[in-house]
C-alpha cells in the first residue's frame, strides 16, 4: 500500500512540474500589474500603392458636391492609389495619396477644392476598403482577415484567426511589415507584459502576424524528441503496469 501511494505521489509532482513549465510558456502577459497603464495612441499609418479607398466630398451644395463623387470604380465602389500614388478624382484629376496619412489626404483634397473654389466648406469623408491583417502559422484559421473598424491590436487579430495552437511559439510572434517601399520585420514576445506598451500593440494595414511552431510541434512532425503529451501518456502507462504488479 505505501509503495502504491509513493508511485502515484511521485506522478501527481511529475505532472504538476511539466503543468508549470508548460504555462510559463504559454501564457500570456505574464506578470502585468492590474495598475498597469497604457498610453498607446492609434497610428494614423500612411496609405500605400495599390491600397483602395472610399472619398466622399460633400457640402450645403448637394448638386454641386455629385460631381466629385462619380469617379469610384468596381464593385467596392473605391479609388485605387495607382503607381505613381496618386488617385483619380472627379474634378480633380490626381491628387497625391501614398505616403499621407488620412488626415494629410483629407487636408490636401480640401485645400485643392478650396483654392480652385470648387464648392464652400467642403466636407471630405476617406476610408479604407481593403484594410487586411495576414496571420499565418500556428494559429487555429490562418486566413487574411478585413478589419471594417480600421483599428485592430495584435492580440484581436490572433483571436480572429482561432488564437495560437497549443502548438504556437508565443515568445517570437513574426510581424512583417512594409512601409515606405520598405520591409520591415519584429519579433514580438506576447509572454511579456511589456507588450502592452509596445508600438505593436496596434497593427498596419497590410501587416503580415506568422506564429512560429515550438520544438514540441517539430518533435511531433518527425524528430524522436519527446513531447509533454507522451510524457503523459507514458506516466500514466507505467503507472498503471506498476499498479498490476504490485497487487
Amino acid at each position: 500500500m505505501g509503495t502504491r501511494f509513493l508511485l502515484l505521489a511521485s506522478l501527481v509532482c511529475l505532472l504538476f512540474c511539466a503543468s508549470c513549465s508548460t504555462t510559463n510558456k504559454i501564457a500570456y502577459l505574464q506578470h502585468a500589474k492590474e495598475s498597469y497603464k497604457n498610453s498607446l495612441t492609434v497610428v494614423d499609418a500612411p496609405f500605400q500603392k495599390n491600397d483602395i479607398l472610399t472619398i466622399t466630398i460633400s457640402s450645403a451644395n448637394a448638386q454641386a458636391s455629385a460631381d466629385f463623387n462619380k469617379g469610384e470604380i468596381g464593385a467596392n465602389k473605391g479609388y485605387l492609389i495607382n503607381n505613381d500614388g496618386n488617385v483619380e478624382l472627379p474634378m480633380l484629376g490626381d491628387v497625391k495619396a501614398a505616403g499621407l496619412t488620412k488626415k494629410q489626404l483629407k487636408d490636401n483634397i480640401t485645400n485643392t477644392i478650396l483654392k480652385k473654389k470648387l464648392l464652400v466648406d467642403p466636407l471630405v469623408e476617406i476610408r479604407y476598403i481593403n484594410f487586411e491583417i495576414t496571420v499565418l502559422g500556428e494559429v487555429g484559421k490562418p486566413s487574411v482577415i478585413n478589419i471594417p473598424s480600421e483599428q485592430v491590436t495584435l492580440l484581436k487579430a490572433l483571436s480572429l484567426a482561432g488564437d495560437l495552437t497549443i502548438y504556437g511559439k508565443r515568445d517570437n510572434i513574426l510581424l512583417i511589415r512594409e512601409e515606405g517601399g520598405v520591409r520591415k520585420t519584429k519579433h514580438i514576445d506576447l509572454t511579456s507584459a511589456d507588450f502592452l506598451n509596445s508600438e505593436y500593440y496596434y497593427l498596419k494595414p497590410n501587416d503580415l502576424l506568422y506564429v512560429e511552431p515550438n520544438k514540441t510541434k517539430i518533435a511531433v512532425s518527425g524528430r524522436s524528441q519527446q513531447t509533454i503529451p507522451l510524457i503523459f501518456s507514458s506516466l500514466t502507462i507505467l503507472f498503471f503496469v506498476f499498479d498490476k504488479v504490485i497487487k
